[in-house]
C-alpha cells in the first residue's frame, strides 16, 4: 500500500514540531514538506535524522512535492489562503487552526465539495478532550444551569478557546434550547465571560498552564464537573494521525473529531 504523503503547514509552531514527530514515526506515512512563516533554511532535520524540503512558499512547496494531505496548525489569517491553494490543487486537509468565521467554514465546505477533497476540521485533536465535549452533551439535557472555564497559556492568541466555543455550541445544539442564566444577574455584566447560549465562557490565561478545561453543571443541592486537562502535546497526534487517514480516503468537509471516533 502507498504511503499517505504529507506536508505540515505551520510546521515551526509548538503542536506542527509534534505533527512532524509523529507523522515521520508512521509507517504508512510519509512526510515529504513542511511550511512556516518562520522558515530559515531550505530543509527541515527529522527525528530520524533524515531531511525534508522546508519553505515559506506554501504554493511552491506543494507544487514540488505533491502531497496527498496538508495538516495545518497555523493561524486563521494564514490558514483560509493556504486552505483555498490546496484545494484548487487538489490536496486534502486536516486542520487545527481555530479563529475561522462562519462564513470561512463555509467557504471550506463548499471548496470540499467542488473539488472533491476531503477537508477535516477539529477544534481540538485530543480524545480526552472530544469525549469531554461528547459527555457534556449528555448531561446538558438533564441540568439546566452551565458554565464553562477554560485554562490556557498566557501565548494563546485567542480567548475564549475555539474548544470551549465549541463545547458550548454542541451543548446547546444537544439540548435543543438555550441553557438557563443566573436567576439574580439581570443584564449581562463583562465580568460573566462570553455567553453561548446562556452558558459564560470565562478564559484564563497564565503562565505554567497548558490547556484545561470545565464544563460545570449546577442543579438544586448539586454540582457536576466534566474537565479534560492536557498534560503535553503529545495528546493530539492519535487524533491528528486518525484524521490524516480519513482525509485521504473521505471526500467532503468535516467538522469535529468525533464524527470519526462515531459519537
Amino acid at each position: 500500500m502507498e504511503k499517505i504523503k504529507v506536508v505540515v503547514h505551520g510546521a515551526a509552531g509548538r503542536v506542527g514540531q509534534e505533527v512532524v514527530k509523529a507523522v515521520s514515526a508512521e509507517t504508512d506515512m510519509q512526510i515529504v514538506g513542511a511550511v512556516d512563516v518562520k522558515a530559515s533554511s531550505t530543509e527541515l532535520a527529522l527525528p530520524d535524522s533524515g531531511k525534508i524540503p522546508y519553505s515559506k512558499d506554501f504554493k511552491a512547496m506543494l507544487s514540488s512535492v505533491k502531497p496527498d494531505v496538508v495538516v495545518d496548525f497555523s493561524i486563521a489569517k494564514a490558514s483560509m489562503p493556504a486552505v483555498r491553494i490546496a484545494a484548487e490543487m487538489g490536496v486534502s486537509l486536516v486542520i487545527g487552526t481555530t479563529g475561522f468565521s462562519a462564513d470561512e467554514l463555509t467557504e471550506m465546505e463548499k471548496l470540499a465539495k467542488a473539488k472533491k477533497i476531503g477537508i477535516i476540521i477539529a477544534s481540538n485533536f485530543a480524545l480526552g478532550a472530544v469525549l469531554m465535549i461528547h459527555l457534556a452533551k449528555i448531561a446538558g439535557k438533564f441540568m439546566d444551569h452551565a458554565e464553562i472555564i477554560e485554562m490556557h497559556h498566557d501565548k494563546k492568541l485567542d480567548a475564549p478557546s475555539g474548544t470551549a466555543k465549541s463545547t458550548a455550541q454542541a451543548m446547546v445544539a444537544a439540548r435543543g434550547k438555550n441553557f438557563m442564566p443566573p436567576s439574580a444577574l439581570g443584564e449581562a455584566s463583562p465580568s460573566r465571560g462570553v455567553n453561548s447560549g446562556e452558558i459564560s465562557i470565562h478564559a484564563v490565561r497564565l503562565p505554567g498552564l497548558m490547556a484545561h478545561q470545565e464544563v460545570i453543571f449546577g442543579a438544586a443541592g448539586q454540582t457536576l464537573t466534566i474537565r479534560h486537562d492536557t498534560i503535553n502535546r503529545e495528546c493530539y497526534m492519535p487524533g491528528v494521525l486518525l484524521a490524516i487517514k480519513e482525509a485521504a480516503k473521505r471526500k467532503g468537509y468535516t467538522y469535529g473529531l468525533d464524527k470519526l471516533l462515531g459519537l
